[in-house]
């Protein structure tokens, strides 16, 4: 069974992000590409990290209007990324048509509340409520408008995998026992997140900025 740990590339650097992905390759079960990647190295910068031959999870969060949206992801095509995100917050019809445009071997899912958020966040920008209450809303939602699944943190996957028991979960900000927070206000441990039924686990800085990523990559594994 492939490992559900996926390395963050957060890095701008096409040979870094190589150098990281050679180190970890064995010990992960994909590659997460986000924006600051997508936004330095494009299209190429994808095609050099699938010659390792795992998995690419295409961070890229789209948020737009439906026709927008939809047009992007049809120019992804050509990277067939195993999952692909876009915002739950863009609404049904941009859901919809997202999931239409995107290939068969893609993955589509929403973004619920980015782990870098808190209840007093979200009150900033007119959500009131606990963070897993916005979740919860979020993954009826997409699920109801024929998504794979969704990203939410650690705290709220079991909530939404009660709700909806063949969806694909991403847990982001994930951190081992011990490890710093850094700027995720919402993290749980790697084997916690799986307990409560996350399908993938993406975790960067606690492997990127390890002395050994390898190693850090190992341990990680070893625990789940």
């Amino acid at each position: 069974m492939s490992s559900p740990i996926y390395v963050a590339i957060d890095t701008p650097d096409l040979a870094k992000a190589q150098t990281l992905a050679g180190q970890v390759r064995h010990h992960v079960g994909g590659l997460k590409l986000g924006l600051e990647f997508f936004c330095a190295n494009g299209h190429h910068g994808v095609h050099e990290m699938m010659k390792f031959g795992l998995p690419i999870f295409l961070d890229l969060k789209l948020h737009d209007i439906p026709n927008t949206v939809a047009k992007a992801v049809q120019a992804l095509h050509v990277l067939e990324p195993a999952v692909l995100t876009v915002h739950a917050a863009g609404g049904r019809a941009m859901l919809e048509d997202a999931k239409a445009a995107a290939g068969i071997n893609t993955k589509v899912v929403a973004v619920t509340v980015l782990t870098s958020l808190d209840n007093g966040d979200l009150l900033d920008i007119g959500v009131g409520g606990k963070a897993e209450d916005q979740v919860r809303r979020l993954a009826d939602l997409a699920q109801s408008a024929g998504l794979d699944g969704i990203v939410c943190s650690g705290e709220e996957v079991a909530i939404a995998k009660a709700a909806w028991n063949d969806g694909y979960f991403v847990v982001p900000g994930v951190r081992p026992a011990g490890g710093a927070l850094g700027d995720q206000k919402r993290a749980v441990t790697p084997r916690e997140a799986l307990d409560r039924g996350a399908s993938m686990l993406v975790i960067g800085r606690p492997i990127s900025q390890a002395e050994s990523p390898d190693m850090a990559a190992r341990e990680i594994e070893a625990t789940l």
